[in-house]
C-alpha cells in the first residue's frame, strides 16, 4: 500500500522550517522562519542554514525521486510482491492521474528544497562578514544555493514540462519561484523561461565556485559539479558543442575521476562507496538509519529499497522480496563479461515472492544493495551514499552531443572509452548504440524518462525474464506495456492538490 509523503508542500504555505544539521548526519531540530525577520546575522547562522541546504539537496535524490521514473519505463517489471508501489506510474493507465502520490512527492520535495534555497539567497545579501574568511565562506555558500536551485528546476522541468524546442517558446513548464512569498500564487512559467533561469543560476554558481576545485566524491558542490549540470543543461537545449565541451571539462578534470575497470573497483564503488566515479557523493552515517521498514519516513528518500527489499526469518533465512526486477529487455543489452552485469545484477540470491522461493531463475537489481557500514545487521537495507553525478554520464553526454554535432570520431572515442572500461565490446557511434549505452550505464539513476523523452522515443513492451514468469505481473499494462512517444504521460501531471489552492496553475493535457 502506497505511503503518504511527509514532504507535501503547498505553494501558499506559511511559516517555514529550514533544517540545520551536521553535514554527516540527519538533523535533530530546525530553524523556523517568520516572514520579515533577518535569518543570517552571523557566520553561525550562515553555517546552520548552509547545512540545511545540503540536507534539502540530499533529499531530492534517490529513493522515490529516482525510482518513479525508472518504473515508468521499460527496464523493470513489477513483481507479484510489489503491493501497488509505483503502480499507477508503472502501468500509466487510467489510474495515473494528477492525484498520483509519486509525481506529487517529486514536485513537493523539490519545491520544499527550492524554498530553502530561495530563503538563503534572499538573506545572504544582507550578511556583513567580519573578515576575509567569512566573506569567502559566504561567497561559496551563495554559489551553492544557486547551484542547488538550478538542479531542482532542471529536475522539475524535465518531468513536468515538454521538451525544450527552439520553435516552441510558449510551452508551459513549472512555476518559477525565486523569492519566498507565502501569499504568491504563481502561474506556470514556460519551458524556455525555466531553462533560462537554470542557466542564470549556473552562471552565478560558476562564478562563485570557480575556486572550489573538483574532488572525487566531494560532499559539497565544486566547479566540476557545476560543469556537470551545465553539460545536462546544454544537452537538453541542444547546444551540442557546449554539451560536449562541459562534459569533457569534467572528464579531464585534475580531480582524477575514473570509471571502475575491474570487479574489485566495481565493488569498491557500488558497495563500499569508495570509488573514483562520483563527481559528488553525499554523506550518510549508520546513526541516521532510523527504522528498518521499507518506507521509513526519515531515510526513504536516500534508499532505493524497491529493488532489493530484504528480510530474514528462521524458516527461510535471508531472502529478497523486490517490488521490481530487471526486464529481459534490459538484461539482453549486456554482454556476459560486462562488469555492470556482474556487479549490478544477481540471480544467485534467494528470492521469495507471493510465498514461492526462487533462486538461480532470474536476476534482481543490486546496484543499490547497500553499504555494509550503513547497516547494523546482516540484512541489506539499500542504504548508500547518494551520488548525484557520476563520471559515466559525462562520457554519455559527450558521445551523444558529438554525434549530434556531426563529429562521429569524437563520439566514438567517448563511447568506446566507456564501453571498453566496463568490459563491453567497442561499437560504432550510432544513435542506437549510444542510447543503449545510456540505458546500461545509468540504469536506476532516474534518468530513463528524460532520455526517452529527449530522444522522442517511446517503448514497446518490457519483456520479462523467462525464469520470472511466476514472479512478475503480466498483461498489457505490465510486461506487454506499450507507451508511444506521443503519450501525454511523458509530461507528468501538476499535482491536483496544488491546483486546488492555486487556481493560476494550468494542468497538463490529458489529466
Amino acid at each position: 500500500m502506497k505511503k503518504y509523503s511527509k514532504f507535501l508542500m503547498i505553494l501558499g504555505f506559511g511559516v517555514f522550517a529550514l533544517t540545520s544539521c551536521n553535514l554527516d548526519e540527519f538533523p535533530a531540530g530546525s530553524i523556523s522562519y517568520q516572514e520579515g525577520e533577518d535569518m543570517i546575522t552571523s557566520i553561525g547562522d550562515l553555517t546552520k542554514l548552509q547545512n540545511g541546504m545540503y540536507q534539502s539537496y540530499r533529499l531530492t535524490h534517490y529513493g522515490q525521486l529516482s525510482e518513479a521514473g525508472e518504473f515508468m519505463c521499460d527496464g523493470f517489471n513489477a513483481t507479484r510482491a510489489y503491493g501497488n508501489n509505483y503502480g499507477a506510474i508503472h502501468r500509466t493507465d487510467q489510474s495515473f492521474t494528477s492525484g498520483d502520490y509519486d509525481t506529487r512527492d517529486f514536485w513537493a520535495i523539490n519545491y520544499f528544497a527550492i524554498k530553502n534555497y530561495n530563503l538563503f539567497i534572499q538573506h545572504i545579501v544582507n550578511f556583513e562578514p567580519e573578515n576575509d574568511s567569512e566573506a569567502k565562506v559566504a561567497k561559496v555558500a551563495e554559489g551553492e544555493a544557486h547551484f542547488f536551485r538550478a538542479v531542482a528546476y532542471l529536475q522539475l522541468v524535465r518531468h513536468y514540462g515538454k521538451l525544450w524546442e527552439p520553435g516552441s517558446p510558449g510551452d508551459l513548464a513549472v512555476p518559477l519561484i525565486l523569492k519566498y512569498d507565502q501569499e504568491e500564487k504563481p502561474a506556470r512559467a514556460t519551458v524556455h523561461d525555466v531553462y533560462n533561469q537554470i542557466k542564470a543560476d549556473l552562471d552565478i554558481a560558476a562564478e562563485k565556485l570557480a575556486g572550489v576545485a573538483g574532488k572525487v566524491g566531494s560532499p559539497t558542490p565544486t566547479i566540476d559539479a557545476v560543469n556537470a549540470v551545465y553539460a545536462r543543461y546544454y544537452l537538453d537545449t541542444r547546444d551540442w558543442q557546449k554539451a560536449a565541451e562541459y562534459a569533457e571539462k569534467v572528464i579531464n578534470s585534475t580531480a582524477g575521476y575514473a570509471l571502475s575497470d575491474d570487479a574489485e573497483a566495481m565493488e569498491k564503488e557500488y558497495i563500499n562507496d569508495k570509488g573514483k566515479e562520483p563527481i559528488m557523493q553525499l554523506p550518510a552515517t549508520l546513526a541516521e538509519s532510523g527504522a528498518s521498514t521499507p518506507f521509513d519516513n526519515v531515510t526513504n528518500e536516500i534508499r532505493n529499497i524497491s529493488y532489493t527489499y530484504a528480510t530474514k526469518t528462521d524458516e527461510d533465512g535471508l531472502y529478497f522480496a523486490p517490488y521490481y526486477i530487471p526486464s529481459q529487455k534490459l538484461i539482453n543489452l549486456y554482454e556476459a563479461n560486462d562488469l555492470r552485469l556482474k556487479q549490478w545484477f544477481d540471480k544467485t540470491v534467494k528470492v521469495k515472492i507471493d510465498g514461492a522461493i526462487f533462486q538461480n531463475q532470474f536476476y534482481i537489481f543490486t546496484k543499490y544493495l547497500g553499504n555494509p557500514e550503513l547497516r547494523s545487521n546482516d540484512i541489506p537495507n539499500a542504504r548508500q551514499k547518494v551520488k548525484p553525478f557520476l563520471i559515466g554520464e559525462m562520457y554519455l553526454i559527450a558521445a551523444e552531443a558529438y554525434w549530434n554535432h556531426g563529429d562521429n570520431n569524437k563520439s566514438k572515442e567517448m563511447l568506446n572509452a566507456l564501453q571498453t572500461t566496463r568490459g563491453a565490446t567497442a561499437s560504432e557511434a550510432t544513435p542506437v548504440n549510444i542510447k543503449n549505452e545510456w540505458f546500461k550505464e545509468t540504469v536506476g539513476e532516474g534518468l530513463r524518462v528524460s532520455c526517452l523523452k529527449r530522444w522522442k522515443d517511446g517503448f514497446e513492451g518490457r519483456q520479462s525474464q523467462p525464469g520470472a514468469a511466476d514472479a512478475v505481473m503480466s498483461g498489457s499494462e505490465y510486461a506487454q506495456k506499450v507507451l508511444p512517444s506521443t503519450s501525454n504521460f511523458w509530461v507528468w501531471p501538476i499535482p491536483n492538490y496544488e491546483i486546488q489552492i492555486n487556481h493560476n496553475l494550468e494542468q497538463n493535457p490529458g489529466y
